[in-house]
């Protein structure tokens, strides 16, 4: 169980030793702090690391309209997982000057194409999302292309009061928020819970977010 953000740092140091580019991939329940994690090894590493959320590449709304699958919107099938693939096997390959990567906009709640660049010489990618240890196709092609997965581990409270209140900063009232945290999300989470041994390791997000005490 990993509890210090420099035993993250010290991981990908010793992997970039070894090779031109690293692919970390952050996996976790909904709430778990993935994107805080994310955001923070990056903001460590500096212009030596790119976020990618598998996030832009959930499906329009309009999109998820036409399938009948707007009310359960963060499921697997609400994702184009192909895609996502595809694009980590552009960074994976490294062999064009940039790529481009779609990111969501909260607020927008649609995913915006072409929102972040990866340049050739970034030598750290690191991608996070629900779905990274998967076993239903074509996620399990994942684990060819990326160096690590590592799993976000949260109370069970801590993560309900997250996305609570992520929904209501978005629109929901409370009560829709806490129908669709303890419905969709809380599906989502059971899933992702369930591939959590597939991982190369495992963050204690609450005493990582204490602080790095080395």
């Amino acid at each position: 169980m990993i509890t210090r953000p420099a035993e993250l740092i010290d991981r990908i140091e010793r992997l970039r030793s070894t090779r031109e580019r690293v692919l970390i991939g952050i996996v976790g329940e909904p709430g778990s702090g993935k994107s805080t994690v994310s955001g923070a090894v990056a903001d460590e590493l500096g212009t030596d690391a790119v976020v990618v959320p598998m996030d832009g590449f959930h499906l329009s709304n309009e999109e998820l309209a036409r399938l009948c699958r707007s009310d359960r919107k963060g499921a697997i099938d609400t994702f184009d997982a192909f895609g996502y693939l595809q694009l980590i096997r552009r960074l994976c390959a490294r062999d064009e000057p940039v790529v481009y990567a779609p990111d969501y906009v909260r607020g927008v709640e649609e995913a915006i194409a072409g929102s972040i660049a990866v340049s050739a010489d970034v030598p750290v990618v690191i991608t996070e999302g629900n779905y990274l240890l998967d076993e239903d196709e074509p996620w399990p092609g994942l684990r060819d292309l990326v160096d690590e997965i590592w799993y976000v581990e949260a109370p069970h409270h801590l993560r309900l009061e997250r996305l609570v209140e992520r929904h209501i900063r978005f629109g929901m009232s409370e009560s829709a928020a806490w129908r669709w945290a303890e419905g969709p999300d809380e599906s989502n989470a059971q899933r992702v819970r369930a591939r959590r041994g597939n991982a190369d390791l495992v963050i204690d997000v609450t005493a990582f977010a204490a602080g790095d005490q080395r």
